[in-house]
C-alpha cells in the first residue's frame, strides 16, 4: 500500500523509534505528568525563557537540574550546557537519557559545597532557591557567581511568596525560602549591577504587578567587582 503525503511526514519519527526506541520522561517530569500534566507546560515555558535570554552563549551552567528533562530546551540555544545536581538519583537518571543530538554534561555537585569547576558566560537556576534556607542563600549564589565570567548573565526563577497559600501540600514541603519579587531583586543586586525582574502566571511571562504573580524570574548582568571572575 502506497503511503499518502500525510503519512510520509511521520516516517522520520517511525524510523527514530525503530532505531532508538521511545524518548522518555525523567523521574520528576514523569511524576509531574502523572500528578498534574499541565505543570509540564509551565516548566517548559520557564526553560524557553531562559533559552531565549541565553541564546548564543558558549558555556552555560544550570544549578539544580533535577532529572534535566527540560534542560534540552536550553541546550538547543547554547553551545555547551553543564547541568549539576546534588541528588545522585537525578544525575543517574539524566545521564541514562543522554542524547547525542542534544548532549548535556551532567555532574553530581552540591552548590553549597563550592563553585562548579570551569567558567561560564551564562547560568541559571529554576525552582531551587526556594529550597535553600535563607542563612545559606548567599553561599549558594556566591558559588554560582564565582564561576561566571565578567560579562556573564545569570537567571534565577522561583515561586513567589504570594503564591504559597495556593500551592499544593506536596510543593510546600520543601519551600522554605520563597520571596517577594522585590526582595529577590534586592538579594541579586548584591552580586550584579543590573537586575531585571519579570513576573509569571502559568506559562505567561510578563511585567505585571509582582504581588499577583505566581512565579518570579530575575535576569542579572554586570557582575560587581567583588564577585567578578575571569
Amino acid at each position: 500500500m502506497t503511503k499518502t503525503k500525510g503519512e510520509i511526514q511521520y516516517q522520520e519519527a517511525i524510523d527514530h523509534f525503530r532505531k532508538d526506541g521511545f524518548e522518555r520522561l525523567g523521574l520528576v517530569s514523569g511524576w509531574g505528568y502523572h500528578d498534574d500534566p499541565k505543570r509540564l507546560a509551565f516548566a517548559f515555558a520557564r526553560y524557553k525563557f531562559v533559552a531565549k535570554m541565553l541564546q548564543g552563549c558558549a558555556r552555560v551552567l544550570e544549578a539544580g537540574c533535577g532529572d534535566a528533562f527540560f534542560s534540552r530546551v536550553v541546550r538547543q540555544e547554547v553551545e555547551h550546557l553543564t547541568a549539576v545536581d546534588f541528588d545522585a538519583d537525578f544525575v543517574e537518571d539524566a545521564r541514562a537519557r543522554h542524547s547525542d543530538r542534544w548532549p548535556i554534561e551532567v555532574r553530581l555537585h552540591d552548590m553549597l559545597d563550592g563553585p562548579v569547576e570551569g567558567t561560564f558566560d551564562g547560568a541559571y537556576s529554576l525552582d531551587v532557591l526556594e529550597h535553600i534556607p535563607a542563612d545559606e542563600e548567599d553561599r549558594f549564589l556566591a558559588n554560582m557567581v564565582a564561576s561566571l565570567t565578567a560579562h556573564a548573565t545569570l537567571i534565577i526563577g522561583m515561586p513567589s511568596l504570594q503564591s504559597q497559600p495556593y500551592a499544593s501540600a506536596h510543593s510546600r514541603i520543601g519551600h522554605v525560602n520563597c520571596k517577594d519579587q522585590r526582595d529577590l531583586k534586592r538579594l541579586l543586586q548584591k552580586y550584579f549591577h543590573n537586575v531585571f525582574a519579570f513576573s509569571m502566571n502559568d506559562e505567561v511571562v510578563h511585567t505585571g504587578y509582582h504581588a499577583m504573580a505566581h512565579y518570579n524570574l530575575v535576569l542579572c548582568c554586570g557582575k560587581r567587582s567583588a564577585t567578578a571572575g575571569t
